[in-house]
């Protein structure tokens, strides 16, 4: 009589994740981020209009409309990071990138024109957060 052992193909299981998140490269994880963020703005009614748009002074995450909204959206993933972190590495000289980035945009893409426009920050894995929180209008000019 032979035993055969079967393996039984189950979910990776938190750890296995983890270890998986801890061998990708910082391009990768951002790219992933990025993917959960547009997967997130898709559920809640929003089109995607473009990614990682990159100019000389600044990139911008992802561009999305909403309504009458053209969406300047920054991603931040910050697994171990807490609402501090997040503050830091939103701090003013990054929100004037993205804001010069984004008029470079709109000069470019004058069928935007009549559209209002918003800054969203989507912060991912942020301890004390909701796993995606979104922060609609998070800057300003």
């Amino acid at each position: 009589m032979f035993l055969h052992k079967w393996k039984i193909l189950m979910p990776p299981s938190l750890e296995s994740q983890r270890m998986i998140k801890a061998s990708l490269s910082t391009h990768e994880k951002g790219v992933m981020g990025e993917d959960r963020a547009v997967k997130y703005l898709s559920d809640h009614g929003y089109s995607i209009i473009d990614r990682n748009f990159r100019t000389r002074s600044g990139e911008i995450d992802i561009i999305a409309q909403k309504d009458s909204y053209l969406v300047f959206v920054e991603v931040k993933s910050l697994p171990h990071g807490d609402i501090d972190t997040l503050a830091s590495e939103l701090g003013k000289r990054k929100q004037q990138k993205i804001i010069k980035t984004s008029k470079y945009y709109l000069q470019n893409h004058r069928q935007y024109k009549y559209q209002y426009i918003r800054f969203d920050v989507l912060a991912l894995d942020v301890a004390g957060l909701e796993p995606v929180y979104h922060i609609i209008n998070a800057f300003s000019e």
